[in-house]
């Protein structure tokens, strides 16, 4: 086993960027606190190793769902959409529905991790889809999954330091990690949502 640390970062790392998609070797200028405390890490690791040697990997990962995601973290919003439309509620989307991301689903940030542990020593990798994602392209593909056809989202202006667009350039982790991502959008939504659907009834005949 050659890395004995992995740091898992997310794209906020990034900030808003000056060109698309993002290489690993860009800028980096978060524009919010939690992207500060995800860069912050890497600093650290660089100066253990110079110090003491240590081995490491950095992950940056896109934006990650999957069954089991927890509605209540900061990039949940596959689960949050999810919970709520099952709930009857009406999802909230922050804007006009245009901003994007960079959805990777947790079976492909899996094995991701397992090929870091022995490739790819003190280098830092994207790991996501390499595709742009719009807010409104989620909520329609989870909606249809839910067969809710009829529902709409609410559109509420944007929270301060979101980013307008953003996806991650993976050429490095194909070429280095021999990884690539398996499962597009529509596959991981169906699974994500046969969850939560399950989930739902699970609850219900409790009751």
């Amino acid at each position: 086993m050659q890395a004995s640390g992995l740091h898992f970062d997310r794209g906020a790392a990034y900030g808003e960027p000056k060109r698309l998609p993002v290489l690993e070797d860009d800028p980096i200028n978060p524009i919010t606190p939690y992207g500060i405390s995800k860069h912050t890490v890497e600093h650290y690791l660089f100066t253990y190793r110079f110090l003491y040697g240590l081995d490491y990997v950095v992950l940056r990962y896109g934006n990650v769902y999957g069954p089991r995601q927890s509605s209540h973290g900061e990039a949940g919003v596959v689960a949050i959409f999810c919970e709520q439309m099952l709930a009857g509620i009406q999802p909230v989307i922050y804007g006009d529905g245009t901003k994007t991301r960079d959805y990777i689903f947790i079976e492909d940030v899996v094995r991701a991790n397992l090929a870091a542990l022995d490739r790819g020593d003190g280098e830092i990798f994207n790991i996501a889809s390499g595709l742009e994602t719009t807010d409104q392209q989620v909520f329609d593909v989870i909606r249809d999954r839910l067969g809710k056809s009829d529902l709409r989202a609410q559109y509420v202006a944007r929270r301060p330091g979101e980013i307008e667009k953003i996806y991650l350039d993976i050429r490095k982790a194909e070429r280095v990690l021999g990884w690539t991502p398996q499962i597009a959008l529509n596959e991981g939504a169906r699974r994500t949502v046969s969850y939560f659907q399950q989930a739902a009834s699970k609850v219900t005949a409790q009751r």
